[in-house]
C-alpha cells in the first residue's frame, strides 16, 4: 500500500473556489476548541515534507498556506495556545492539549514578515485553494523514509498534477532572493 502524502491530496486534489472569503481554523480536542478565524483564502498553499509543520496522522505531508497577518485572529481558548520551538524562525502557535498547529508567525525581520501560515484542513469550509505544488520533498527522507521510495511520492503528486521541489516553488524563492537583494543593497528598495 502507498504511503499517504496528504488526506487532502490522496483522494484527488480538490480545486479550492476563487472567490472563497475565509472560514475558520479548529483544534482537535473534544471541547473547548481553539478557534481561528481567516477573512480571507489563503495564498501558496503547498505540500511540505519538513520536520517542523504539523502533519495529520499517518501523513508524509503537511498542507500548509499562508494568509496575511491581518486576516487572521484567535477568535476562541486563545490561553490554550503555546509556542512549539521559540528558538524557530516560524513561530508555531500550537494547543497545549491537543497539539495541533493552528497558526505559524514570523516575529524576525524576514522575506515573509507579515503571512501568517495556516493549516485549512482544520476548516469545516470547503472552498480553499487547493494545495499548487509540493516543496521540500526530499526532506521526507532525514525523517526516516526509505530514500528507494522517494519517486513513488514524487510520481503522486505527479499524478495529482503537483509539481515537485526540494526547497520552495520559483516564485516563493524569487520573493525571498529579492528580499536578500534590498536588505543587502544590491537591488532597489522600490522595486
Amino acid at each position: 500500500m502507498a504511503p499517504s502524502i496528504h488526506p487532502l491530496i490522496d483522494n484527488g486534489n480538490q480545486k479550492g473556489e476563487p472567490n472563497f472569503s475565509g472560514g475558520t481554523l479548529h483544534c482537535h480536542c473534544p471541547t473547548n476548541k481553539v478557534e481561528v478565524t481567516l477573512s480571507s483564502n489563503v495564498l501558496h498553499n503547498h505540500a511540505c515534507g519538513c520536520s517542523k509543520c504539523w502533519k495529520p496522522s499517518n501523513a508524509l505531508f503537511s498542507v500548509v498556506g499562508v494568509i496575511p497577518t491581518d486576516k487572521l485572529r484567535v477568535t476562541a481558548n486563545a490561553h490554550k495556545l503555546h509556542i512549539v520551538d521559540p528558538s524557530a524562525a516560524i513561530q508555531r502557535n500550537a494547543c497545549k492539549e491537543c497539539g495541533v498547529h493552528l497558526f505559524g508567525r514570523i516575529e524576525q525581520d524576514h522575506a515573509f514578515k507579515g503571512l501568517d501560515f495556516v493549516h485549512v484542513e482544520l476548516s469545516d469550509e470547503k472552498g480553499w485553494q487547493e494545495p499548487q505544488f509540493a516543496a521540500f520533498v526530499s526532506s521526507i527522507i532525514e525523517q526516516g523514509f526509505e530514500p528507494s521510495g522517494i519517486e513513488g511520492v514524487r510520481e503522486k503528486f505527479r499524478e495529482a498534477g503537483l509539481q515537485t521541489y526540494d526547497v520552495l516553488s520559483p516564485a516563493l524563492m524569487d520573493v525571498i532572493a529579492t528580499y536578500t537583494g534590498k536588505k543587502n543593497g544590491k537591488l532597489s528598495s522600490k522595486l
